[in-house]
């Protein structure tokens, strides 16, 4: 049994979801660009846990809206993304699944963690699973507000899906945004705010207990 509208909302954390100082104004703008990437890599792959708030706001289909909560981040291959609002909204990686579930749904969605790991989204970028320029084609960099800087490029694979993957980030390299373009023109922005790295987290917060009563069913990832 496969399932449909609720995964693809899952779907759009992970591409949602892996992407999570010196001057930069003097140097050009390619190798800008690139040696920008790889501090983002050498941040992620340096941690082994994290804590940050998050919000995310879509737009797309004549459906607006925004949520928020708390994302949590164990290498490795675990996270969690449990949302204040809506209350009960959950997306779940274990290390062997990914878990989808919202309060009050008739059935759990579940998806192996390798299928995930495929989407080439920005949360593998959050695991350390991978370099961003290995990810991205044509990456540029442009100045964004507060002293932030912007990486853009097209997720390799995903051409037909995602026309743009926009990544936040300090001069350090940590993300601070992440913002997903996709070809039928809807738009995915995550925002992240106190982070917190290499804190404590318990193992068993990334365990997915089963509501009562509540079937499991296997969700297929996009095409």
């Amino acid at each position: 049994m496969t399932a449909g509208p609720v995964f693809k909302c899952g779907c759009r954390l992970l591409l949602a979801a892996a992407l999570l100082s010196t001057s930069l104004s003097a140097q050009k703008p390619s190798m800008a660009a690139k040696d920008l990437a790889s501090r983002v890599d050498r941040h992620y792959n340096q941690i082994h846990s994290l804590r940050a708030s998050f919000s995310e706001s879509y737009q797309g289909m004549g459906v607006k809206r925004t949520e928020s909560g708390t994302l949590l981040l164990l290498k490795p291959g675990r996270m969690k993304w449990d949302y204040s609002s809506p209350s009960g909204k959950l997306f779940l990686l274990d290390g062997k699944y990914a878990w989808f579930y919202t309060r009050g749904d008739p059935q759990v969605q579940r998806i192996p963690a390798k299928e995930l790991d495929d989407l080439r989204s920005p949360l593998r970028f959050l695991l350390g699973h991978t370099e961003l320029e290995k990810e991205l084609d044509s990456i540029t960099l442009a100045a964004a507000p507060n002293g932030l800087f912007t990486l853009t490029g097209q997720p390799k694979g995903q051409e037909k899906r995602i026309t743009h993957i926009s990544v936040t980030v300090t001069a350090q390299g940590a993300i601070t945004a992440i913002e997903i373009e996709e070809t039928d023109g809807a738009l995915t922005r995550f925002t992240f705010t106190a982070e917190q790295t290499n804190v404590t987290i318990p193992a068993d917060a990334f365990h997915f207990t089963l509501p009562p009563g509540v079937p499991v069913v296997n969700a297929l990832p996009p095409s």
